[in-house]
């Protein structure tokens, strides 16, 4: 296990990397490679837009190169019933394009399209250790949230299948929060070990580096949890503008009519506070001052105003994207044909590397 102070260090590492590459990118963003993506498991909400895909549109328009995969294998981690995947994967490509992914700048694609970069799991299992498995965090949060007591081989390996999406197109900049630190840091020693033992020394994959985003977690409108679909507590990206006014005013908040900005004792009442806040581009305790006493109802009202209003371009360009499915999937064509051109290219040289070309 990893002690605490190590954990500590290991944050304070990464943030000062973290720190250098945002440098870089205000300067000169020519030689970084990022990958980013989501499991298909519906359309978006508000906490992944302003969680994630906003960075993400940032990074794309700062110049960085942009490679974003559907991780349609990873649904059937931890799931028994994996639903219209299909429908999915759809869901979620109206979504990127609605919010400013372009496809003529990044690059989307799917695991399942992809068969030379999931053939790169067998070398790099040849490089990892069940315990080192085993103790990944992220992993036994994922199996505590599937509510299971027994773990799926393919969730053991979780972290390994990571590291070869982010490996197989030679990425070097991931954007995650803390809590996905422990996949990067497999990541980088799955580089390494592989660097050292296959590629003599040569630093053919490079060790990629965590972006770590300064972007506010959203919680559910319960006030309790992470925005979850299953939950039900979410404001999704496809709902109109009544469809989210009617959601805001059902929110959890307190009964303090005087509104202040206090994430720790009123979390329910500062959640609401930091979606008008970043919908609005505005400080939360601004807002918070601005309406005083005037109670909860007031504070959603507003809340509902300036995110209704923020999201309307990207509604009405999601109500074109709709219009033409075929479209969304000659787009993932695209990225699956140049996705695979890449892991192709890999593929064969890490057979060259481990002496396996007949």
């Amino acid at each position: 296990m990893t002690a605490p102070n190590d954990t500590r260090t290991s944050y304070d590492t990464a943030q000062q990397r973290s720190d250098r590459i945002w440098s870089q990118i205000g300067s000169d963003p020519s030689g970084l490679r990022m990958l980013t993506g989501d499991r298909p498991t519906g359309a978006l909400h508000i906490g992944h837009y302003f969680g994630s895909l906003r960075n993400r549109v940032r990074l794309q328009d700062a110049g960085v190169e942009t490679w974003v995969i559907v991780a349609d294998y990873q649904v059937i981690t931890d799931r028994e019933v994996i639903g219209d995947i299909r429908g999915s994967v759809r869901e979620l490509l109206t979504d990127y394009l609605a919010v400013g992914i372009d496809p003529e700048r990044s690059t989307i694609f799917t695991h399942s399209a992809v068969p030379a970069l999931n053939q790169l799991m067998l070398p790099f299992l040849s490089l990892v250790t069940q315990p080192e498995l085993e103790r990944n965090p992220t992993v036994k949060a994922e199996l505590a949230a599937a509510g299971k007591s027994a773990m799926g081989g393919l969730l053991l390996t979780y972290p390994v299948h990571q590291a070869a999406d982010i490996l197989f197109c030679h990425g070097n900049l991931v954007p995650v929060g803390r809590d996905q630190l422990p996949h990067i840091e497999q990541t980088r020693v799955i580089a390494r070990r592989f660097n050292e033992r296959y590629a003599g020394g040569e630093a053919f994959f490079p060790e990629p580096d965590a972006l770590l985003s300064e972007a506010p977690t959203i919680l559910g409108l319960d006030g309790e949890h992470k925005m979850s679909k299953s939950r039900g507590n979410t404001v999704m990206l496809r709902m109109d503008a009544d469809e989210t006014l009617k959601k805001i005013k059902k929110a959890k908040t307190d009964a303090d009519r005087r509104i202040t900005y206090d994430p720790e004792g009123r979390p329910e009442v500062a959640n609401l506070l930091t979606i008008a806040a970043e919908a609005s581009g505005r400080a939360p305790e601004e807002i918070a001052e601005e309406i005083g006493d005037r109670g909860a109802g007031t504070l959603k009202l507003r809340t509902a105003e300036v995110l209704n209003e923020h999201l309307a371009p990207v509604r009405a360009r999601r109500a074109e994207l709709e219009r033409d499915p075929g479209y969304l999937f000659e787009v993932l064509r695209a990225g699956n044909a140049t996705a695979n051109a890449e892991a192709e290219a890999t593929l064969a040289k890490v057979r060259e590397f481990m002496g396996m070309v007949y």
